[in-house]
């Protein structure tokens, strides 16, 4: 499969891919109420498409003017390796230069290797100065 078979479209993906590309991924799950509620309040979001099959996805959310994060990036592990993960974070950060403000602060987790992905668009560790932090929830 050749790069020029897949077609990256400027769309937030359906709760039905959202989970799916998720679970596939190794992401954490997501329940379809929640993948609901959150993809409509995504700022913006890119998919690729091979065929008529969503093969990835990343997402911007935040509160549009000093906060933005990139969350949700994923590519299908069958069509990992031909840069796909490149044109989704060269989209969104297209995006954020022209819609987040110079004082916006920037923000994304990195999973595993991932860090070299991003790493490549200027993103670095907070550490020392800060560390990511999560509150675990229970019941979920």
């Amino acid at each position: 499969m050749s790069p020029s078979e897949y077609e990256l479209i400027v769309e937030t993906p359906t709760v039905a891919d959202y989970c799916r590309l998720r679970r596939d991924t190794g992401l954490s799950p997501k329940t379809e109420q929640a993948a609901t509620i959150g993809l409509a309040a995504s700022l913006y979001a890119v998919q690729i498409r091979h065929n008529r099959e969503i093969v990835g996805m990343g997402r911007v959310v935040g509160d549009g003017g000093c906060f933005f994060q990139i969350v949700d990036m994923a590519v299908d592990p069958a069509h990992q390796g031909k840069g796909l993960g490149k044109r989704i974070m060269t989209a969104l950060i297209d995006w954020l230069t022209i819609h987040a403000p110079q004082s916006a602060y920037i923000s994304l987790i990195a999973d595993g290797d991932a860090r070299y992905l991003y790493a490549q668009f200027g993103f670095a560790p907070t550490t020392p100065k800060s560390i990511g932090m999560y509150l675990k929830r229970t019941g979920a």
